[in-house]
């Protein structure tokens, strides 16, 4: 068993959390402490926070760092100091840690090296030198990583959670507004254009029902208003909009350079038909048209939607064998989490400069 501080998002709903129960489950003693709360004013103003997350939170440094001391002083005993996301420890912070005796572990499944979120990760770019191991969820990442100087990486796969995501046991739970044909569950992003093809999507005939925060941001709102059906699901009324739907689409964020998401997990493993972008990574975690079903544009997606939903028989088998991959593929949060503990102990006696792959990558 390890003894961790755990540095992250509190909030039930987030995924953060989802992981530090999963280190409880699996054994560990885990403390979380949550830095947004200690910043929540400054970060949840709509003034302020764009400015923090457009400077890299780099005018909230003096304020984290001596959170972390504080924090320090006050706590003994731990063995492991896993940061989740990052976006708030700089490069001063995380050396307070590690000077503490502390193995330091950052798991961030963003896209801090890429060029989406424009310089929000700043402050975490110049913390990678004192991190023990930093975990990534791209093969991007990996070199990007250890050319600004992080010491070892190691790539996993995102992660569903074995708790929060567990399919209801009897569908006759689920309420009637969680109930769709085909069904979209994210947020609408500046240049990603998942309005576009929604809005396709509907030109073709596909009855579509949105969940997600922003949309009454795009400039296609007027002709998709009438299929949002609701803000951001988290928790349970997540996995009922998943297990509700006839089909469930995947998308990626370009931005992010994703080539599979959390949903390419969170959906089959909760009872959903996972109907999602062809790339290289979806290939090689699902068999196509036998565990899930691919497409390359709306055009195509709408041929499959279409088929799925006039096909109940192998619609059901699709979603039956895509469960069972996910299952046996072992892609939870305690799959990752075992994997990310046992290489920070390994860290301590290999060599700086290696990097490793892991979780079947």
């Amino acid at each position: 068993m390890t003894s961790i501080l755990y540095i992250g998002d509190s909030s039930r709903g987030a995924t953060s959390c989802h992981r530090a129960n999963a280190l409880r489950r699996l054994g560990h003693d885990v403390v979380v402490a949550d830095p947004y709360l200690i910043c929540h004013g400054s970060i949840e103003n709509p003034w302020l926070g764009a400015l923090h997350f457009r400077t890299g939170y780099r005018l909230l440094q003096p304020r984290i760092k001596q959170w972390i001391a504080t924090l320090l002083s006050g706590i003994h005993g731990f063995d492991m100091a896993w940061v989740d996301n990052g976006e708030l420890l700089g490069a001063d912070s995380v050396r307070l840690l590690g000077e503490s005796g502390l193995l330091t572990v950052l798991y961030n499944h963003d896209d801090p090296t890429g060029s989406r979120d424009g310089r929000r990760f700043d402050s975490l770019l110049k913390a990678f030198p004192f991190y023990d191991i930093c975990a990534v969820v791209r093969q991007n990442n990996v070199l990007e990583y250890q050319a600004l100087g992080a010491r070892r990486v190691i790539r996993v796969l995102m992660s569903h959670d074995e708790v929060m995501h567990a399919p209801y046991r009897d569908t006759s739970e689920l309420a009637p507004t969680f109930r769709s044909e085909v069904v979209f569950i994210g947020t609408w992003m500046r240049g990603e254009a998942r309005d576009q093809f929604l809005l396709e999507l509907v030109q073709h005939g596909i009855p579509v029902s949105i969940w997600g925060q922003r949309w009454e941001k795009s400039p296609l709102w007027v002709h998709l208003k009438a299929f949002h059906r609701g803000g951001n699901l988290t928790g349970r009324d997540y996995v009922a909009a998943i297990q509700g739907a006839k089909v469930c689409l995947g998308m990626l964020s370009k931005g992010n350079r994703d080539l599979h998401t959390t949903r390419t997990m969170e959906i089959p493993y909760a009872g959903g038909v996972l109907c999602a972008e062809r790339t290289s990574e979806h290939l090689e975690l699902y068999a196509e048209g036998v565990e899930a079903v691919f497409w390359r544009d709306a055009e195509e997606c709408a041929r499959q939607c279409r088929r799925l939903l006039g096909d109940d028989s192998w619609r059901e088998s699709v979603r039956v064998a895509g469960m069972a991959r996910v299952r046996a593929a072992r892609r939870g949060h305690e799959d990752m989490c075992r994997v990310i503990v046992e290489a920070a102990w390994q860290s301590q006696a290999q060599s700086p400069s290696a990097s490793l792959v892991a979780n079947g990558r």
